[in-house]
């Protein structure tokens, strides 16, 4: 049954040019939001993420309810899953699914551009809530990081396992 069917809604198709979509920008790392959900159903979003060199990422966590992965465009981003480093390069396919501990970063001297999909869309919430925190003046300390994440179905990954 096609999206039309189910609400009665027409679907229309989006495009996104470049310099287009939505700006996040939380410290080192610059996010364009592609799609954010609204025009799927809420079943997918799709952002770019520009790394500067030496950018750290969030705390190690999991996702409850989303998968995420990252297409990885220039440069190189080294995931952290559990206890194992992974370095991906332009063109590597990093798929996270629920439940499984990661971070990522740019360990390197160049900057690292990445696409990622978030699937249900929910996590882009997530990004919105911490360039409002940024915004207002409040430092992204850690537990600023893990108290945002809570509010999205994900935990902090202490025991990695």
């Amino acid at each position: 049954m096609t999206e039309e069917a189910k609400t009665g809604e027409p679907q229309i198709l989006s495009v996104v040019g470049p310099g287009e979509g939505e700006t996040i920008v939380l410290g080192t790392t610059r996010m364009r939001v592609l799609e954010d959900g609204s025009r799927t159903g809420h079943r997918l979003a799709i952002a770019e993420s520009v790394l500067a060199p030496h950018t750290q990422g969030p705390p190690q966590h999991r996702h409850g309810l989303h998968d995420e992965g990252f297409h990885i465009l220039s440069g190189t981003v080294r995931f952290t899953v559990g206890d194992e480093d992974h370095d991906a390069t332009a063109g590597t396919l990093v798929m996270v699914p629920p439940g499984t501990p990661h971070t990522f970063a740019n360990v390197t001297d160049q900057p690292a551009v990445m696409l990622s999909t978030f699937t249900p869309d929910l996590y882009v919430l997530y990004f919105r809530d911490l360039q409002e925190a940024l915004a207002d003046g409040r430092p992204l300390t850690p537990q600023a990081d893990i108290d945002a994440m809570s509010r999205y179905a994900t935990e902090p990954a202490t025991d990695r396992a």
